[in-house]
């Protein structure tokens, strides 16, 4: 037999008060006296009646209280990455005072085993990069007439952005580089599409990934020639695998721009295989400003980014749209973190140790 869920009515008839101060009591919106309260909540405990049904909270308000958030990688990917961690703790942190939850969504086709960005019961969306099959999918989203907020990427004109300034913060290192009169400089880059792949990257190929196309091109603005060789991902390993391809070549850089703090822990790491000091022989620079385990003696040469800021920022876009208010785009600044893994170029490349890796 199916026992029926006790309702507030129960509660307010056991605990000998009207329906309204019963509810009231859940509610805090209206004060009682504590004898009233405590009576109630007695009541509630003995009819296992732990507060008002969401669902039909839900219905009454006409939302779900539910944000969808989108990444262009898959979430494993994505949860490996510290800068994305900060940014969902930020973003929680915005949307709280709504009372939202995040929906972690895939935006593929998977059969219609899992709610998509266009199929999942949204009252407004959260794009992490907008690229690729996403901006196929906003069409749809915003003909829904659901609000959507993006996170370092262009989804056309009405949607807020919530940008880093990621070209100006490339090329203020690649500018700090070119003082220590390095000339030979490459770049490690984050994915350039959705396929991930690893790879050196030719002068037409297209990168369709918005972060990583505005960094490289920050580089170029000061190293026009600057070699790019792309991971898969933003991981140590991804960096090691990198490092050990530009280090080898015959015309190794004197200067490696990686476009993660991760990536470049696993450049120092190739390079150290190599025998090469860092930064006398090598220099090399990431980008986020995380803390990295694992590289001690070394500290990046990095730009600092503000990732809680910026989930905070996208979740205070959300709660303002959804209030019918204006939603303004945000722009936010990276700061230099000098470290101590970019110093002057040498004056030639030493010869190879004999320790060496081959």
């Amino acid at each position: 037999m199916v026992t029926r869920r006790a309702t507030i009515a129960d509660v307010a008839r056991a605990a000998g008060v009207a329906p309204s101060t019963a509810s009231v009591v859940f509610s805090g919106k209206t004060p009682v006296t504590e004898a009233t309260r405590a009576r109630v909540l007695a009541a509630a405990a003995d009819l296992g009646y732990t507060g008002p049904d969401p669902r039909a909270a839900s219905l009454r308000r006409g939302r779900s209280g539910i944000v969808g958030v989108v990444f262009e990688e898959d979430l494993g990917s994505a949860f490996l990455d510290p800068v994305k961690t900060q940014m969902m703790d930020g973003l929680a942190d915005g949307v709280a005072p709504i009372g939202a939850g995040l929906l972690l969504l895939r935006d593929d086709d998977n059969d219609g085993r899992e709610p998509t960005l266009t199929t999942a019961p949204l009252d407004a969306a959260v794009l992490v990069g907008c690229s690729g099959r996403m901006r196929e999918s906003l069409a749809t989203v915003r003909g829904r007439g659901i609000p959507v907020v993006v996170i370092e990427g262009d989804a056309g004109a009405g949607v807020p952005r919530i940008d880093l300034d990621n070209r100006e913060a490339q090329r203020q290192l690649a500018s700090h580089l070119r003082s220590l009169g390095h000339e030979r400089v490459a770049a490690v880059t984050l994915p350039v599409d959705r396929r991930r792949a690893r790879g050196w990257i030719g002068d037409g190929d297209p990168i369709t990934i918005d972060v990583t196309r505005e960094r490289l091109l920050g580089v170029r603005d000061v190293y026009p020639d600057a070699p790019a060789y792309a991971g898969a991902g933003s991981f140590i390993d991804e960096g090691l695998a990198a490092g050990r391809v530009i280090l080898a070549a015959d015309d190794r850089p004197t200067a490696v721009m990686a476009q993660s703090d991760l990536l470049a822990a696993g450049v120092l790491r190739a390079a150290e295989e190599s025998g090469l000091r860092v930064p006398e022989d090598i220099s090399i620079t990431g980008f986020d400003g995380i803390p990295v385990d694992g590289i001690a003696p070394y500290e990046l040469t990095t730009m600092a980014q503000p990732a809680a800021e910026k989930g905070r920022a996208a979740g205070a876009a959300v709660v303002a749209m959804l209030d019918d208010a204006e939603a303004a785009s945000i722009r936010f600044t990276c700061g230099f973190r000098p470290g101590n893994t970019a110093g002057p170029a040498s004056a030639g490349r030493p010869p190879t140790p004999a320790h060496a890796a081959p």
